[in-house]
Formats: C-alpha cells, structure tokens, sequence
C-alpha cells in the first residue's frame, strides 16, 4: 500500500524521466521490493531546509501511518547547510531515534569530497542521529555474491560513495573504538553500512512508464529500509535507532569491505569512511538482534 502526504505547498507533480521523478521512484520501488507487504508513505515537501524540516517531522509524528523507518535520499555538504539548519534537523532526528524510529540516509555520490574542494561528509547523513547508507560495487556469479569492492566510478567519470568524518558532530560513544580517522572535531565518522549502489550492478525501476537502471547511494537508504522493515516485523517489535546495537556486532553480520577507496579514504578490515560496517546478512542480523532482545528480557 502507498499513500502520498503534502507538506509545505510541496506536491506530487511528476514530469519526466530524466528529473527527480527518478528520485522519488527509486526509493519507493528499492524499498517495496525489498519488503513488498510493507506500507509506504511518500512525504511531498517544498524544496527548502524549512521544508525538509518539516517534511522529517510530519513522518516522525504521523499517528495514523506511524511509520517505523524512513528513508532519506537527499543531503548535502555539511558546508551547505547553515548550523541552525544542522541543530534544528539533527534535533528532529534524535526525536525520531527516541520514538523508536529508524532513519536511513545516503551518504552521497561524490566521494570523499562531496563536490567540495576539500574531504567533506554530506547531511542529513552525518547526522549522529541516523543510519548512514554507503556504496559497494557488488558482483554476482551464479546468483551468489562473488566480490564487493568500494564504489567508485570517478575515474571514469561517475559517481563514487560518500564517506569521511563529520566537521560538526562530535565522535558518538558507539563509535568511540570502531577507528574512525582521528579529526580536530573527533568527527563522527560517516557511513555505518553499505549496499550496492553501482550503476553498473544497479536497481531496474520503472520511471513514468520508461525502464531504468540505475545506482548511488540515493539506493542503498532505501535498501536498508525495506531490510529495517522486515527486522521489525520478524522481531514484532522497532529495531529504533540500530547504530549502538550494530557497532558490536561488526563483522558477525556484515560482509567487510576491504578493497577500494572513495579518493580520500580507503576500505581496511572493520569499520571504513567508505563503506562503513560493510553490507549486512540479514539473516544474521536477524538472528543477532533477537539474541540480544532474548539476553536482555532474561536479565
């Protein structure tokens, strides 16, 4: 089921296949897919920081859907966004992590400098609040996975995943031993988790009525959404904010990314500025997360 909520004179007015229609697609579709009995609800705002604002705060406290995780495609430089803008949004954030709300959210496409002169994180991602989404290059033999390397594209003139430390948020303490680049902030360090997002090994959406095939982080937010979706209905319960739930568990649920690099940072064993934690099993995760709810309910 999909239902589409306005907010801010923002509009569902599509026009094209070559403009953000492909955007708005994309999540719906990536997220559907993944958890095709799922309710999804698409919120329409104006194209403003007040709007995304408000956009975030209608989902978070939307009674009749109550939504349980969302997805978020869009950011920018950390540098873009006026620090008012940060502390507002980032506060919007943190309500939804205390109402046991998910928030996925990609990392960006421009690598480790975000379309900035200098190694920068993008925003809304950065935000301590929410699940940073990174990008792999994910390779397929036989319908198996056969190798998954750093996304990177630059070199031929694409995309690459975004990555690096944050210049505003302090390092969070369930980061605190993951070896985030040590920075004059103590910078959060930014993605937590990957998935695919090369074109090239990318999503087959339907576009007003045209396929494509498409990539980037805008991808794997989405991906993880649907995957979210599914965690909560298996456990019957919000997973809620995951990252201090999935710091521990590292490599037991992930597979780690160790080749590549996004221009300024390189993928190593563990935690990495370019694909995070690594893309998930989800049925491992599963299987830890209901471990860990067990051992808690027995204490």
């Amino acid at each position: 089921m999909q239902r589409l909520i306005e907010t801010d004179s923002g509009s569902n007015d599509p026009t094209n296949a070559s403009s953000a229609d492909a955007e708005v697609l994309l999540d719906i579709e990536v997220a559907g897919a993944v958890a095709p009995g799922a309710n999804i609800v698409v919120y329409f705002t104006s194209n403003t920081d007040q709007g995304f604002q408000d956009a975030i705060s209608t989902a978070i406290h939307d009674v009749t859907h109550n939504p349980s995780v969302i997805s978020i495609s869009w950011g920018g430089p950390e540098s873009s966004w006026s620090q008012t803008a940060i502390n507002s949004m980032d506060t919007t954030c943190q309500s939804a992590a205390a109402l046991g709300i998910t928030i996925t959210v990609a990392s960006g496409d421009s690598g480790s400098s975000d379309g900035t002169k200098a190694s920068s994180v993008d925003f809304p991602a950065s935000s301590p609040h929410v699940l940073g989404c990174g990008g792999t290059a994910l390779t397929v033999s036989g319908g198996q996975r056969a190798s998954e390397v750093v996304w990177n594209d630059a070199a031929s003139g694409g995309g690459a995943t975004g990555g690096g430390v944050s210049a505003i948020f302090p390092l969070p303490t369930w980061q605190s031993d993951a070896g985030v680049p040590a920075a004059s902030t103590g910078g959060r360090g930014v993605p937590d988790v990957a998935g695919d997002a090369a074109p090239d090994t990318g999503y087959q959406i339907l576009v007003d009525g045209q396929q494509q095939v498409v990539g980037g982080t805008s991808a794997v937010a989405p991906l993880w959404a649907g995957l979210i979706a599914l965690l909560n209905q298996q456990l019957d319960r919000k997973v809620g904010f995951l990252n201090p739930q999935l710091y521990p568990l590292r490599e037991s649920v992930f597979f780690d990314i160790t080749s590549g690099n996004n221009g300024a940072f390189a993928a190593r064993p563990g935690w990495d500025a370019c694909t995070g934690l690594g893309s998930p099993d989800g049925q491992l995760l599963l299987t830890s997360l209901h471990a860990s709810a067990a051992s808690a309910t027995s204490r």
